[in-house]
């Protein structure tokens, strides 16, 4: 967020020492802030504000990917004359260790059909899932971690 805020005053700084405020002199003294910026990033020791929009997007596009995949299981799971279902409770270990990065983890796993996330340990290294569908409960786990937990940690770290 600080790196915005720079760039957006490099950019007001530069409009100032060029003596235009038009749009295209503030866009093209926003990129002059961005590359100024990214040359002088390590003082602020992160990796970019660009490159973590980018990782968020993704995190983003993954969700809603995942949504639609389990969506479209579950509604085909219940509308399949047979339902053969093994729900069941797994112990997620996190990686994440952040409030924020928990919570938005947990409600990620909510909010895709067919998991639920039910409590976090009193540690905060374990994450409760129901699962519809708990027949393999490594594989939910493998693909919790290398999905919707890769992906947060990418993104806020």
């Amino acid at each position: 967020m600080i790196g915005l805020l720079l760039n957006l005053l490099l950019a007001i700084v530069w409009a100032a020492v060029s003596g235009s405020a038009s749009a295209h002199n503030l866009a093209f003294g926003f990129v002059l802030g961005a590359l100024a910026l990214f040359v002088v990033r390590e003082p602020y020791g992160s990796r970019g504000y660009l490159l973590q929009g980018f990782a968020i997007l993704s995190l983003m596009l993954l969700f809603l990917r995942e949504l639609a995949l389990s969506a479209w299981k579950v509604a085909l799971t219940v509308l399949s004359p047979d339902m053969q279902l093994k729900p069941g409770i797994f112990a997620f270990p996190l990686t994440v260790d952040r409030d924020f990065e928990i919570t938005l983890l947990a409600n990620m796993i909510t909010l895709t059909p067919g998991t639920l996330s039910v409590d976090v340990s009193d540690d905060r290294r374990t994450l409760y899932v129901h699962a519809l569908d708990c027949s393999d409960p490594e594989a939910a786990k493998r693909d919790i971690a290398n999905g919707f937990e890769r992906k947060i940690l990418e993104a806020f770290r």
